[in-house]
């Protein structure tokens, strides 16, 4: 089972890689759409690469609530513990 840091440090990676976003912008506080400018296309990418971090297909009422980068961390954890 990977912590929540692990999580949060590879999601961090990933939008850095992806979307080229400033890795200081990156807090758990940080709103995807608002404070790091990723749109619905950007976070189908998202969504893409983190059901390959977790091997696992993830629904889309799954990520329906995620608002900010804590939100994705915690779907992320709940994916993982199933």
């Amino acid at each position: 089972m990977r912590s929540r840091a692990e999580i949060f440090e590879h999601l961090k990676a990933k939008l850095v890689e992806l979307f080229e976003t400033d890795p200081a912008k990156i807090t758990p506080e940080a709103h995807l759409y608002a404070d790091l400018d990723i749109d619905s296309i950007d976070a189908i990418d998202l969504v893409l690469a983190l059901k390959e971090y977790t091997g696992k297909k993830i629904q889309p009422e799954e990520f329906k609530s995620v608002r900010t980068v804590g939100d994705v961390v915690n779907a992320i954890e709940a994916i993982l513990a199933k």
